[in-house]
C-alpha cells in the first residue's frame, strides 16, 4: 500500500472523479458569486465612503471602486441581501467540504507544475482552499458573534473576500470549461460506475486501485444536498417572520421570539454589556444634544415628545444575518430634527450614542437616508416607551440601513456635510 499521498494510488475512495468534482463546482460557481455579490452590498451599505467613522477599512483603495450611495428604499432591502448572504454561506457548506476533498489529490500531485497552465491552476487552487477556508470560517464565527480571530472582522473579511474571489475567478476560467465538458460527455447511464472519461489534468482524480463502493455519486451528492437542506431549514427563519423562525436553531437570535410584549424582539447589544446605566438616561439626566450651522439645542424627552410625532413600521437587520418583523416604531423625523438648527434641506448627520466603547459607537447617516420620511428619532416601539434594551430614552431607526447604523441611546446629532 503507497504511503505517500503524492501517489495516485494512495486515495482509494471510488467516489472521486470529474463527475462528482464537476456537479459539486457548478454548484459552487453560482453560489459563491451571489455570495461575493451580496457581500459587496453589504459592505456598500455602511456607507463607507462618507464618513470615517463608518469606514471599518481605511485602506481599501481601489477595492472600493463600487461604492455608492445606499437607498432606503425597499425598507427590508438590507434584510433581503444580508440574509441571503448567510443563509446562503452556511448552507453551502456540505458543498463546499464535499468540494475540497473531491479534490484533495490533486494538493499532494507531483511534480508540482507541469507547464505554465498547470502552475497557474495549482497557485489558484491553493490560493481557492485557503481562501474558501477562511471566509466561511471567519463568517460563521462572526454570525455566532464569536470573534476569535486577531484584528477586525471587517477588514479581514473584505480583505480575504477579494483574494478568495480572485482565485476562485482564475480556476473558473481554467476549469469551467472542463467540467461542462465533463457533464456533458460522461456516461449519463452510469454516473456511479468506474469507468469515466477523464480530460487531461484531472486524472489525479481517479484512482488506479479503488476500493469497493459503499454509496453511489449520486447517493453521495444526496448526501451532501441534505446537510445543505438541514442547514437551509435551520438558518433561514432568521430572515422571516412566523413559524419559519422557530426551525431556525442554528442562526443567531433564531428560534421563538424572546419572551412577550412589545419589546419583546431581538437584540445584539444589552444596556447593561455597554455600561449604559438608569441615572444617566433618567429624565432628570438625559438630554439630545442637536447641533448644525453653528447652532445647538438641548431637548429632554418631554420636550421632544412635544415635537411633531411619526410612525413607521420597520425591522431591524444586522451583518450577523439576523432581522425582526417589522416594529412599529414612533418618534421625531430626522428632518424635522434638522429643522430645528436651520436646515431646510437636511443633510448628512453624525450620531453619538452614551455607550463609551465598541464599534459603531458614532454612526453616520447620509442625506438621503435623514430625508427619509421614514427615519425617526424613536422613542416608542410598538404602542410603549422603549426599553432600555432598546435604545431608551431615543434610539435612530432608518429604513434598510444595517441594524449598527440604527443608534441606540442617542446622546447627540450633528448635522451636515460629513
Amino acid at each position: 500500500m503507497p504511503r505517500s499521498p503524492s501517489s495516485p494510488a494512495f486515495w482509494r475512495s471510488p467516489l472521486r472523479g470529474p463527475w462528482f468534482t464537476s456537479m459539486l463546482g457548478i454548484v459552487l460557481l453560482g453560489g459563491i458569486t451571489v455570495l461575493f455579490v451580496t457581500g459587496l452590498l453589504s459592505y456598500a451599505a455602511y456607507n463607507p465612503g462618507l464618513s470615517r467613522v463608518n469606514d471599518m477599512t481605511p485602506d481599501k483603495g481601489l477595492l472600493g471602486f463600487y461604492l455608492f450611495s445606499w437607498p432606503t428604499d425597499p425598507h427590508w432591502l438590507y434584510r433581503l441581501t444580508q440574509g441571503v448572504h448567510v443563509t446562503l454561506g452556511i448552507t453551502l457548506i456540505p458543498v463546499l467540504l464535499a468540494k475540497l476533498w473531491s479534490v484533495v489529490p490533486k494538493l499532494f500531485a507531483l511534480p508540482p507544475a507541469r507547464s505554465l497552465a498547470h502552475a497557474l491552476e495549482r497557485i489558484s487552487l491553493l490560493l481557492l482552499v485557503g481562501g474558501a477556508l477562511f471566509e466561511f470560517i471567519t463568517g460563521v464565527l462572526n454570525v455566532q458573534l464569536d470573534y476569535l480571530f486577531p484584528g477586525s472582522f471587517y477588514r479581514l473579511h473584505f480583505y480575504g473576500a477579494w483574494v478568495f474571489f480572485a482565485a476562485f475567478v482564475t480556476h473558473a476560467v481554467l476549469k469551467v470549461p472542463t467540467a461542462l465538458r465533463n457533464l456533458r460527455h460522461l456516461r449519463e447511464e452510469h454516473p456511479s460506475g468506474d469507468k469515466e472519461l477523464v480530460s487531461p489534468g484531472d486524472e489525479e482524480l481517479v484512482s488506479p486501485d479503488p476500493a469497493e463502493p459503499t454509496v453511489s455519486r449520486r447517493g453521495a451528492l444526496g448526501f451532501v444536498g441534505g446537510g445543505s437542506l438541514l442547514l437551509l431549514a435551520t438558518t433561514a427563519g432568521h430572515s422571516f417572520d412566523g413559524p419559519l423562525r422557530e426551525t431556525a436553531l442554528l442562526a443567531p437570535h433564531g428560534g421563538p421570539e424572546p419572551g412577550s410584549g412589545p419589546g419583546a424582539f431581538q437584540i445584539n447589544k444589552t444596556a447593561k454589556s455597554r455600561g449604559i446605566s438608569a441615572t444617566e438616561t433618567s429624565e432628570e439626566a438625559w438630554r439630545l444634544v442637536v447641533e448644525g450651522r453653528g447652532q445647538t439645542v438641548r431637548l429632554s424627552r418631554d420636550e421632544l415628545l412635544q415635537l411633531p410625532l411619526h410612525s413607521a413600521a420597520l425591522p431591524i437587520a444586522c451583518v450577523e444575518g439576523w432581522s425582526t418583523s417589522d416594529q412599529w416604531w414612533r418618534g421625531v423625523r430626522l428632518r424635522d430634527l434638522a429643522g430645528l438648527v436651520g436646515y431646510e434641506q437636511a443633510p448628512d448627520v453624525l450620531v453619538e450614542s452614551l455607550q463609551r466603547h465598541g464599534a459603531f459607537r458614532r454612526a453616520a447617516l447620509r442625506d438621503n437616508q435623514v430625508r427619509d420620511a421614514r427615519s425617526l428619532l424613536a422613542l416608542y416601539v410598538n404602542g410603549e416607551p422603549l426599553t432600555p434594551d432598546h435604545g431608551y430614552p431615543a434610539r435612530i431607526i432608518v429604513p434598510a440601513a444595517p441594524g449598527v447604523l440604527n443608534t441606540k441611546w442617542v446622546a447627540r446629532m450633528t448635522f451636515g456635510d460629513l
